[in-house]
């Protein structure tokens, strides 16, 4: 008799995704409303399941297996497609307004697909974006502005609140490669203060000993980055978001950037379509 093929639990599955994409058994455990023991057992019973390990987890982070990252991608596909079904008939007339918001670099670069996939699912459901500063959206956030806000911070702020929901890896970039050999103070484009970028320039260039100035500073990514097309000064700017064009200087002779990450801030009591988008941000952005 052949063997009888395993139907899996989408329920383990969901769990398995979230801990992937968060990276943390506490934060899915918030995310899915479940106890820490319970999402932990969820994940073994799923590794019996399957008859492999997943994940290896330590104190201080969780690591997928090469099976687990295998697992993963058909995990997701899985999700989705649950997902739309379930969407399509069971809340077909889930409507309501959700208030995001988020960084103008991150939205313009990451959010477009993650939201037009949401927006098909829940076509009734209205979306308020609002693109600024991260200083901006923590405090129109705290004062109940916004549902959800995803917010640039440096990795050590995890313990503020918020999901992890995105690393990125930071580089320096100019509009050609004569800023190199530029004698003088190293000028800067930059966001107002406080902003994590800046932040994150002028310390390593303090730390590398390299003189520096403010040369222009802007709220607008269009704007700073037109600012280092003419020549005003370099900027800091995550790698996958370069456009064509502006050359990149990823070390030395520029001192090495350190990454930085997005979390996703949300209220205590969300409303139900508040709280799909939430999820779906986590499950697409992880």
């Amino acid at each position: 008799m052949p063997k009888s093929l395993t139907n899996l639990d989408l329920d383990l599955v969901r769990t398995f995704a979230t801990i992937a994409g968060t990276g943390s058994f506490t934060r899915a455990a918030e995310i899915l409303r479940r106890q820490q023991s319970t999402i932990s057992l969820q994940v073994q019973r799923l590794e019996i399941a399957l008859g492999q390990k997943l994940m290896e987890r330590s104190p201080r982070a969780v690591r997928l297996t090469s099976e687990g990252e295998t697992f993963l991608g058909y995990a997701r596909r899985m999700l989705d497609l649950n997902d739309e079904v379930v969407s399509r008939i069971n809340e077909p007339q889930m409507h309501g307004t959700v208030r995001l918001g988020t960084p103008e670099d991150f939205a313009t670069r990451h959010l477009s697909d993650v939201l037009a996939r949401f927006t098909q699912a829940y076509p009734a459901v209205a979306l308020e974006v609002t693109c600024d500063l991260t200083l901006n959206l923590r405090e129109r956030f705290r004062k109940g502005a916004f549902d959800l806000a995803l917010i640039k911070r440096e990795p050590a702020a995890a313990q503020s609140g918020g999901i992890r929901v995105w690393r990125e890896p930071l580089v320096w970039v100019m509009s050609d490669r004569d800023f190199r050999a530029a004698e003088g103070p190293l000028p800067l484009v930059v966001s107002p203060a406080p902003c994590v970028y800046r932040k994150r320039a002028t310390e390593a260039l303090d730390r590398a000993h390299r003189a520096w100035r403010i040369a222009y500073t802007c709220g607008s990514l269009a704007g700073s980055i037109a600012a280092v097309r003419a020549r005003l000064g370099v900027t800091v700017l995550p790698k996958d978001m370069v456009p064509p064009g502006l050359h990149v200087v990823d070390g030395a002779p520029l001192p090495d950037l350190k990454d930085t990450e997005i979390a996703l801030l949300h209220r205590d009591r969300l409303s139900v379509p508040a709280r799909r988008l939430m999820e779906h941000v986590v499950k697409s952005l992880g």
